[in-house]
């Protein structure tokens, strides 16, 4: 099993529905433009499809980038229920949780 580990500086859910036919340099274009962080830093960005059943995790590893993707078959991806236009920042923790199903916005 892949899961993040501490070695992740940061962590960036992408906060809203993304096309999932965007592969690797559409999703870059998205962090570059919208999130405005350098892709070749030692960050993952996360992105939700619009039904949030599937998840699609970028990230650049010394000499290329990966794309990670794990797709639910019954259950939905937990977001911030008020998610506004800025990239949310998450821990490597807060991401395998989100990963697990849990819902880090739960009151």
């Amino acid at each position: 099993m892949m899961r993040p580990d501490a070695q992740v500086q940061k962590v960036y859910l992408y906060p809203k529905p993304v096309d999932f036919r965007k592969s690797i340099n559409g999703l870059a274009a998205l962090v570059e433009l919208d999130i405005k962080v350098e892709v070749f830093n030692p960050v993952l960005f996360v992105f939700l499809n619009r039904t949030r059943s599937q998840v699609k995790i970028l990230y650049w590893e010394r000499n290329g980038f990966c794309l990670w993707l794990k797709r639910l078959e019954a259950e939905r991806f937990k977001t911030k229920p008020d998610a506004g236009d800025e990239a949310i920042e998450l821990t490597v923790d807060e991401l395998n949780w989100l990963l697990d199903g849990i819902d880090l916005w739960r009151t």
